[in-house]
């Protein structure tokens, strides 16, 4: 079977190559954009990764690392490549991997992408307990909590942060925003879990935080 330009990039990551990996994917972005590439090769590359981290199939820390290394990179470059806020900074927004959850790579990626377009981003890290993430969001005044998780077990756990939100009378006015590997597979799990909104990707996440964010200035 002929090998594929997205089979090509997934081996590259695999075998830590990281400036073959930037390359190739800078040289599709000349050919097809910026976002094209983000969407079209780097996404699911990511994702197939992701599915093997998830399963601890022989792959490294080191190996992880590069591949975040390989996609900060590629989405500083789409950013380079839009429009970026100038001016007042927007936010901030608070982000964390929930309860349980260590599968840091999209929460990274997203928090890159955010800082790029202006956003200030509270980032909590992994295993963050809802509690926290509530406090930290009324200590910094935000309006947007953004929740990730890879796996249906942990993603299960956002449910105790729409709760506290709820119980202090704050539906609406912080609103919960969510992402993760399990969100692609299973669109459903935004509502199941009490999400306001997901993104496909980083190259989303910019205007979904501030679509968010609007509709919770209007309460």
């Amino acid at each position: 079977m002929k090998e594929t330009i997205q089979d090509h990039l997934f081996a590259l990551m695999l075998k830590s190559r990281k400036d073959a990996a930037v390359q190739l994917i800078a040289q599709y972005a000349d050919q097809y954009g910026s976002e094209a590439a983000v969407i079209h090769l780097l996404e699911p590359a990511l994702n197939r990764f992701g599915v093997i981290w998830a399963g601890q199939e022989n792959v490294s820390l080191a190996q992880g690392y590069i591949v975040a290394r390989i996609a900060e990179e590629v989405l500083a470059g789409a950013a380079a490549a839009k429009p970026v806020y100038i001016g007042q900074k927007k936010g901030p927004i608070v982000i964390g991997n929930i309860e349980d959850d260590y599968h840091d790579l999209g929460r990274k990626l997203v928090t890159t992408f955010l800082r790029a377009y202006g956003w200030q981003v509270v980032d909590m890290g992994n295993d963050v307990l809802a509690e926290d993430l509530f406090d930290q969001a009324q200590s910094v005044k935000s309006k947007v909590i953004a929740v990730s998780a890879m796996m249906y077990t942990t993603a299960m756990n956002i449910q105790k942060v729409r709760q506290v939100i709820n119980r202090h009378g704050l539906k609406g006015k912080i609103k919960l925003a969510v992402g993760g590997a399990v969100f692609l597979l299973r669109p459903e799990l935004v509502d199941e879990v009490g999400g306001d909104g997901t993104s496909r990707n980083a190259l989303g996440a910019p205007e979904l935080m501030k679509s968010l964010w609007e509709a919770a200035d209007r309460l």
